[in-house]
């Protein structure tokens, strides 16, 4: 068996809370500087500032709860409504060939902020596995997040819910 090491993911996903607190109640709290792209009213969606691939968001629900046991049937379908949106802007505006779509619950499962679940949304293409992030400390984004939050801002705009 050989083993890939990728130290660099140890600071990020070893952290407590940021200096700020919970970055997911910070930005259901405001838009401009948290990427966020779309809202229900259970749920926000919200780029990720550290992305495996363009387009990478997250789905959180306006509670902050660390376990998913926790949230009510309302907020679960918040978030899975919300989750379905931005699949489709996404297939719209960068035409993924799949998806990866889960919850990380728990540091152990790589949580890297455990306490306010979220739903990651990662658009995949054939062939987009490379060894950058591994070897080089470099994950190679053929965009600004900037960018893509205005592209997917469009598109979940445009969707409407």
């Amino acid at each position: 068996m050989q083993h890939l090491f990728a130290p660099w993911r140890f600071a990020y996903v070893s952290q407590a809370e940021s200096p700020g607190g919970c970055i997911f109640c910070a930005a259901a709290r405001d838009d401009a500087d948290s990427l966020t792209v779309a809202r229900n009213e259970h749920a926000f969606a919200l780029l990720n500032r550290y992305p495996y691939t363009s387009g990478h968001t997250m789905v959180a629900p306006y509670a902050h709860v660390g376990d998913l046991s926790d949230l009510d049937a309302d907020a679960l379908v918040g978030v899975m409504r919300l989750a379905q949106r931005v699949v489709r802007a996404l297939q719209q505006v960068y035409r993924p060939h799949g998806f990866n779509v889960g919850f990380n619950l728990g540091e152990a499962a790589g949580a890297g902020i455990a306490d306010h679940v979220h739903l990651h949304v990662v658009p995949r293409w054939r062939g987009d596995t490379n060894f950058m992030s591994v070897t080089a400390d470099v994950r190679v984004l053929p965009e600004d997040l900037r960018e893509t939050r205005a592209k997917l801002g469009r598109a979940l705009e445009a969707d409407g819910g």
